[in-house]
């Protein structure tokens, strides 16, 4: 914390998705370095309640919206998107596409016009075409997973602005790109129907489902990264980095759906519990495998929470929030 505070203190910086899950665990970590941060919201109320923080009532969907909010600022970082869980992306593909479009072309535009130093956009790791091996930043090449085919187009399009608007602008406004692999943690989406698999998991294990029903058949290798593991990382790279970036910040530790649940069955209670596996369900990407040694070369950033430790936070924090029953 102390070298982000010696860059982040008495800085100007806007997270957008003020009351999201990344939005949230970022505002936290820059009130304790001491940033001025100004944060959006929209349809929801922050989950951070701090009077160190300048909340923004906008849409992003309105460019003069996204002026204001960008006014007198030094860094922004686009946390804000629309997303959701394997079973609406199966259903409702084009769910991501028109507002995602729109809000980060709208920032982007909004930030180059007010000469913003630094805009970091949070990208995803669905860019990557539909591989067993562990991807690097340049093996982004156009090709997706059937099931991120949306998703991924409109991910990395807004890439491709985040370069036009720092190498074909005018003022010098440098973008870093980052890559996460799948993030958990507190401040998550715990909402049924839209949760991604962790959270949804972790929701319905606490409120006693036996047995606990895992889409897919629990084979599914992911990389998944504690929430707080990411934002260091990503605050990191914009103390560190002033030059445009693309990096992946991942935990390199693959481990498989299945085993996650387990996990998470061990965290909530001592008493044995079946887990029944849903063959019939919509599931994504079989294999994702990330590398983030740019990441490591670079900053020398690791990540420090284990999926064991990660879980019993994230459970923990589930518990005393929002627990239902």
């Amino acid at each position: 914390m102390g070298s982000l505070k010696d860059f982040f203190s008495g800085k100007r910086v806007v997270v957008t998705g003020g009351s999201g899950f990344v939005g949230s665990n970022l505002i936290r970590v820059l009130v304790e370095s001491d940033a001025r941060v100004r944060a959006s919201v929209h349809k929801s109320a922050p989950q951070i309640e701090d009077d160190r923080v300048e909340f923004v009532n906008c849409d992003l969907r309105r460019l003069e919206d996204c002026k204001a909010l960008t006014d007198t600022t030094d860094y922004v970082i686009m946390a804000a998107a629309i997303s959701s869980g394997a079973g609406v992306i199966a259903n409702s593909p084009l769910v991501h596409l028109p507002d995602n479009i729109v809000m980060n072309t709208n920032m982007l535009n909004a930030s180059h016009s007010n000469r913003v130093k630094r805009f970091c956009f949070i990208s995803s790791s669905v860019v990557y075409p539909d591989t067993c091996d562990r991807v690097k930043e340049d093996d982004a090449a156009f090709t997706f997973f059937d099931g991120y085919y949306v998703s991924g187009w409109m991910k990395r399009f807004s890439e491709v602005m985040c370069d036009m608007y720092s190498r074909l602008g005018d003022n010098n406004m440098n973008t870093i790109v980052v890559r996460p692999s799948n993030l958990y943690g507190p401040y998550d989406k715990f909402d049924k129907g839209k949760s991604k698999v962790i959270p949804a998991l972790i929701q319905r294990a606490v409120d006693g489902e036996n047995p606990l029903m895992v889409w897919g058949d629990g084979t599914d290798i992911k990389d998944f990264l504690y929430v707080e593991d990411f934002v260091e990382g990503l605050l990191t790279v914009i103390a560190m980095v002033d030059t445009d970036l693309t990096v992946n910040i991942a935990s390199e530790k693959s481990v498989t759906i299945g085993e996650v649940a387990l996990e998470i069955l061990k965290t909530v209670s001592p008493l044995s519990r079946e887990i029944q596996f849903q063959k019939d369900m919509p599931v994504m990407i079989k294999e994702r495998r990330i590398d983030s040694s740019l990441m490591r070369s670079l900053t020398g950033w690791q990540p420090v929470i284990s999926m064991q430790d990660g879980i019993k936070k994230t459970v923990s924090w589930y518990q005393t929030n929002h627990r239902s029953v």
